[in-house]
């Protein structure tokens, strides 16, 4: 199958970005080696949200690295997400698990981990990570493992 046969909106047409969180302009396509495990990681090295008390922008990058299932985002419409967080006010923590939670919900992935490295306000900088294997598999032990070794 082409990837234009699979319905894709965002490949290839006009871009047009949400000026809000959205997570509606993802898009999935069919993995072509479910059976296979293998690592997808996207970084995002311009990420901007907005403080959500104070209103100003906060900067940073997000890292993504998934075990893919039947199902794998697209990349322009990941950029397209990720920059709809532009105007959104959220903590960076809450920003780094809205992604997690949308990616799973939207591919059903495997396994899936999400780490934000954000720019220092203040004099301090943060770097939530969060992580997720599917409940009742191997996956789920490798979440556990590596949210143990986590640094």
């Amino acid at each position: 199958m082409e990837r234009k046969d699979e319905g894709l909106k965002a490949l290839g047409n006009f871009t047009k970005y949400s000026m809000d969180y959205d997570p509606g302009v993802l898009e999935t396509f069919e993995n072509k080696f479910p059976e296979k495990d293998y690592w997808v990681r996207f970084n995002c090295p311009e990420f901007t949200t907005l403080c959500p008390i104070t209103g100003q922008p906060d900067f940073g990058e997000i890292l993504i690295n998934y075990i893919p299932d039947r199902r794998m985002v697209e990349s322009k419409s990941l950029k397209l997400y990720l920059f709809s967080f532009r105007n959104h006010g959220g903590f960076h923590e809450d920003c780094v698990n809205t992604i997690m939670r949308d990616l799973i919900k939207l591919m059903d992935p495997k396994y899936i981990e999400v780490t934000g490295f954000f720019k220092p306000r203040g004099g301090i900088s943060i770097f939530p990570y969060a992580n997720y294997g599917r409940p009742g598999t191997k996956y789920e032990q490798l979440a556990a493992s590596r949210f143990a070794t986590h640094e």
